[in-house]
């Protein structure tokens, strides 16, 4: 699991946020409201390149006639497949607490998008049901990593209603073919089936959910290894792959550079992936680091972007409120403000 840019205060992030979509560095901190229900301006579009626009990929349904330029008409006009296909460049955050209540602060916050994570995380298919249902009251939409790729993992995970789904160590065409029939029923596929029952259909009440299941879900193959890397063109094209999320960290392990994530070759191979996916016509996805930031990956291309993970943003802010404190024992400055910067408010205030 990539170490992501987790730190700073929650201020920070949010300021960074911000810098994020107008692409230049932040100067002064925004003013939000955590009563205000509308998600940050999200409209600005990915750098054009004609040579590297990612082709729109059919699905179960496409031939379906309610199908209009590749989106269904009667798919949601905010799902992250429909984002995506308008150009949007979208920043999410990872979960590996699988609190429900971080979860809700994650959708209120106003992220694009929020990973579930279950290949690293602690907890499982239980677990992750009580966090999508969080992020569905904050109208935020889900997208559930897998242990591994396997088609009961798929199943169980495709069943909770996930608008995307990650499988990874995917170091083939063959391997992402099978993680696409995973996701897909008879005859296209091989998932098991209890559309009548599971949370994805509405527990049956969407009757639509079989003509429409294949324009919303969001299928991401990870690249993260040197294997991988050679064939991220090939995984970026197969039929159903809308989406290629690169994993520096596992990547540079595989290169012998586990503690070096930023060294020159792991760098190198990076933009090889980069290319080759873009040049297959997937949706390039990918984790900010401290040394290639949001703005760095959104300026090469990348359609989503991962910016921090919960735990690590409370590890930060736990750490720093210890630290400020005990400073503060040892100077005898508690009134006073750190660096002459204005205070942070506490929880009872």
């Amino acid at each position: 699991m990539p170490t992501l840019s987790t730190t700073g205060s929650a201020t920070t992030n949010a300021t960074s946020y911000l810098a994020f979509l107008n692409h230049k560095k932040p100067t002064t901190k925004p003013q939000l409201s955590l009563s205000n229900s509308v998600k940050f301006p999200l409209n600005f579009k990915t750098l054009k390149s004609s040579r590297f626009s990612p082709k729109a990929k059919s699905s179960p349904s496409s031939s379906n006639p309610s199908t209009k330029n590749g989106v269904s008409a009667s798919s949601a006009p905010n799902s992250l497949k429909s984002r995506l296909q308008n150009g949007e460049t979208l920043y999410g955050i990872f979960l590996l607490s699988f609190s429900p209540t971080i979860a809700e602060i994650t959708g209120l916050a106003g992220y694009d998008f929020a990973v579930v994570d279950m290949e690293h995380g602690p907890g499982g298919i239980t677990d992750a049901l009580h966090c999508l249902r969080a992020l569905a009251a904050t109208q935020t939409p889900a997208i559930l990593r897998l242990p591994e790729s396997s088609p009961t993992w798929a199943k169980k995970a495709l069943d909770l209603g996930p608008q995307g789904i990650m499988f990874p160590m995917i170091d083939s065409p063959k391997m992402a073919k099978k993680a696409v029939s995973y996701c897909r029923f008879p005859p296209e596929g091989i998932r098991g089936s209890a559309h009548t029952v599971v949370r994805a259909s509405d527990y049956g009440i969407d009757e639509g959910y079989l003509s429409n299941y294949g324009e919303e879900l969001l299928i991401m193959c990870q690249v993260e290894s040197e294997e991988g890397v050679k064939k991220a063109e090939e995984i970026s094209g197969v039929d159903g792959v809308d989406c290629v999320q690169m994993g520096p960290l596992d990547l540079s392990a595989s290169m012998g550079y586990l503690w070096d994530p930023g060294h020159k070759k792991v760098r190198e191979m990076m933009r090889v992936a980069e290319k080759g996916v873009l040049e297959g016509g997937a949706y390039l996805c990918g984790f900010a680091m401290p040394h290639d930031g949001p703005i760095d990956l959104k300026t090469r291309g990348y359609h989503m972007v991962s910016g921090t993970v919960d735990v690590g943003l409370f590890r930060s802010a736990a750490v720093d409120d210890v630290r400020k404190f005990k400073m503060s024992l040892i100077e005898g400055s508690d009134g006073e403000v750190e660096d002459g910067k204005d205070g942070e408010k506490y929880w009872s205030e």
